[in-house]
């Protein structure tokens, strides 16, 4: 079997969600396709992968597509790849991601068994990025007011989630982001007394019992993440998320040596290099790696042993298209040292869950992980007829 063409695939942009999903479609002489998904759509950074797919296509065209490691390999050690970046190993992951679609087709079984088998038959998940609403069609317009985050927390809970995540730092209650200067430098002390009502509010919403994760984007450094850290600490966070730029391992030490709260990083980080440093100095209890842009699933899984070495949990970030969502179940079935499955509120909505034949959804917070052969879902004839497709022969 030989891989004889690669669809380069650009879906219907998603303006309610500022992304654009790029995706290939590899295809074999033998008819078996797989199809994998680049990881940066959001901010429409996915249409930068377009000209690296069509160069790293023609790369590939003749080799045997079971051979996943090798190309892998073969991609990863080109010139640039060299120093990473995150366009283009979203481009590399979205065909090591194909590859190993296929590769489960072919032998007729999930991706997870060609993983060494799975774990657990369900994730349990998380509700993810709540200061947009919970299935809110239109979330970059999301208000900012504590009655819209108390409706979204409600909603998810009574959807049966007991884990949320919020990040506290995205607007003021006027609805206007917070200033990236302010965030980088010092909170202002009527910023903090917003962010509190926010904490104060989710918690008498949630209760007790429902964790929460506090999800800072990399907006803050290390004096404003220890300013925010101290303030959420009485809330009893479960996970701080990306507190400062992953590559600022001295930020990650003050952080860790002035808060109690367990810190979490990964989306912004490729292959297990970019994890390494932040292991090695033990500043992380959760990795967050996005297959969509780490290396895929060959190098996702090498990150997650490298995790499980230095005692740390994993959880993909999760936030595309079911494709995405595919890969990671498979992915986090299969791995031992998986905490919980990100479930983004853009993964609720029409617009994405149309693009494939399958929505699979949690249950009451929990996903059953699909027994479909590889990656168990592939994109709508619909989807397809609406895109544009740039085929490598």
């Amino acid at each position: 079997m030989k891989i004889s063409a690669v669809d380069i695939i650009t879906l219907k942009a998603q303006p309610t969600a500022g992304q654009t999903p790029v995706l290939v479609r590899i295809q074999t002489d033998d008819g078996i396709y797989g199809y994998g998904e680049v990881g940066v759509s959001i901010m429409n950074y996915s249409l930068g992968s377009v000209a690296l797919l069509r160069t790293f296509s023609a790369m590939i065209l003749g080799m045997n597509p079971l051979e996943n490691d090798v190309i892998y390999s073969k991609l990863i050690t080109t010139f640039w790849a060299r120093g990473n970046g995150g366009v283009i190993l979203a481009a590399i992951s979205a065909i090591d991601t194909a590859l190993w679609d296929i590769q489960g087709k072919y032998f007729h079984v999930p991706v997870y068994e060609l993983l060494g088998g799975k774990h657990r038959d369900k994730l349990r998940c998380y509700a993810s990025q709540l200061q947009n609403g919970w299935k809110y069609p239109n979330f970059n317009s999301a208000p900012g007011d504590l009655g819209f985050l108390r409706e979204a927390c409600a909603a998810a809970v009574d959807d049966g989630y007991d884990c949320v995540k919020i990040d506290f730092l995205a607007k003021h209650f006027d609805g206007s982001r917070i200033s990236v200067y302010e965030a980088q430098n010092h909170l202002e002390r009527s910023t903090l007394r917003e962010i509190e009502q926010k904490l104060d509010a989710v918690r008498q919403v949630i209760g007790d019992d429902v964790e929460l994760i506090l999800e800072n984007h990399c907006l803050t450094s290390a004096a404003t993440a220890i300013e925010f850290g101290k303030l959420a600490q009485r809330y009893d966070p479960i996970l701080l998320e990306e507190p400062a730029n992953p590559l600022d391992v001295l930020d990650y030490r003050r952080i860790r040596d002035a808060l109690s709260i367990p810190l979490a990083t990964g989306e912004r980080s490729y292959t297990r290099r970019g994890f390494l440093p932040l292991l090695q100095a033990g500043l992380l209890d959760t990795i967050q790696p996005d297959l969509g842009n780490c290396g895929g699933i060959t190098e996702g899984r090498k990150i997650a042993d490298l995790a499980e070495t230095f005692g740390a949990s994993v959880q993909t970030h999760t936030c595309n298209t079911p494709i995405s969502v595919a890969a990671a179940l498979q992915f986090e079935a299969a791995i031992p040292n998986f905490i919980i499955h990100e479930h983004h509120t853009n993964n609720t909505l029409p617009i994405n869950t149309e693009l494939c034949i399958y929505d699979d959804q949690p249950v009451n917070g929990y996903y059953i992980v699909p027994d479909r052969p590889g990656l168990g879902n592939e994109l709508t004839e619909k989807a397809l007829s609406e895109a544009t497709i740039v085929t490598v022969r």
